[in-house]
């Protein structure tokens, strides 16, 4: 978990120091790149909360939902379709699927937490 909090303040301080800049004409697919990323990282986030995270997965992923999602937006682009909504929905999608599945598993165990420490704090009571 530090490791995600160092990571996400990094890109946050590198994004807001360098001064990168990209011709305007690529902003639509850049964004659509980042939303697929989004998802990704959401995704990895809920499967490290059900402890079922496997690190070849999320940067594959990773990778291939950027790539599709401007793929899919150039395509639409150059037939004139707008194919960048599949992208927005499906990506967008699973960014709320997934927090309401990170929020679930969340409360879960905030709960198994707190019913644990009444049985041990039960437990001790008991013995005195």
């Amino acid at each position: 978990m530090f490791a995600i909090v160092v990571g996400l303040a990094a890109g946050l301080t590198m994004g807001f120091v360098l001064d990168i800049s990209y011709p305007a004409e690529y902003s639509f697919y850049i964004t659509m790149g980042l939303l697929a990323s989004m998802d990704s990282i959401v995704g990895a986030a809920r499967s490290m909360m059900e402890e079922r995270y496997n690190n070849f997965i999320f940067i594959s992923g990773f990778i291939t939902n950027a790539l599709l999602a401007m793929v899919l937006t150039y395509v639409g682009d150059k037939l004139g379709v707008p194919l960048y909504f599949a992208a927005i929905f499906v990506f967008g999608g699973r960014l709320f699927n997934n927090l309401a599945v990170i929020r679930r598993v969340a409360i879960d165990k905030y709960f198994e937490r707190k019913t644990r420490k009444e049985e041990v704090k039960n437990n001790q009571n008991i013995e005195e």
